[in-house]
């Protein structure tokens, strides 16, 4: 488990399965104001992350990518949500300025695909996760905590994944 520093984690998955339990793991942790950005190019596993993510965070709703509609909203039982922003197809800040953050977390936590496309939208504190394709099963992670918060995520899929 390479470690570069305290706010960042670097490790392999093998397969999808080993993707998708990451993100349960992540997912069961989340609340309300909480900000993933997954960064990663086409196929690098960003949509099977966030299938563990809303599964663990407690949504029976199916996943998929919302490309063509930039935000899907997961619920669980109670009511909460989880909302899933994929900034691909945005061409513009202004656009985005559109979708009203400050609402969707005050409501939920915000998955973010491409963040990259929002520039200073995204909250300074989050968590940013890059994947990259490596081989047919096989990805990279890089996990990077920014502010309290996220380190204390970070921490937690730390010890969830190797008990340190």
């Amino acid at each position: 488990m390479p470690i570069l520093d305290e706010h960042t984690l670097d490790f392999f998955t093998r397969s999808p399965e080993q993707t998708r339990r990451i993100g349960m793991r992540l997912g069961g942790q989340l609340k309300a104001g909480d900000v993933i950005c997954l960064q990663g190019d086409l196929g690098a596993g960003k949509t099977t992350f966030t299938q563990g993510l809303a599964q663990g965070w407690g949504s029976s709703d199916s996943v998929s990518s919302p490309t063509f509609v930039l935000v899907n909203l997961y619920r669980r039982p109670n009511g909460e949500s989880l909302f899933h922003l994929d900034a691909y197809r945005l061409d513009s800040i202004p656009e985005a300025e559109e979708l009203d953050f400050d609402s969707m977390l005050a409501d939920g936590a915000l998955i973010i695909e491409w963040p990259e496309k929002l520039g200073t939208l995204i909250p300074e504190n989050r968590l940013l996760i890059e994947l990259d394709h490596i081989a047919e099963e096989q990805r990279r992670m890089r996990i990077h905590a920014r502010g309290k918060r996220y380190d204390e995520l970070l921490d937690l899929i730390r010890q969830s994944m190797f008990g340190a």
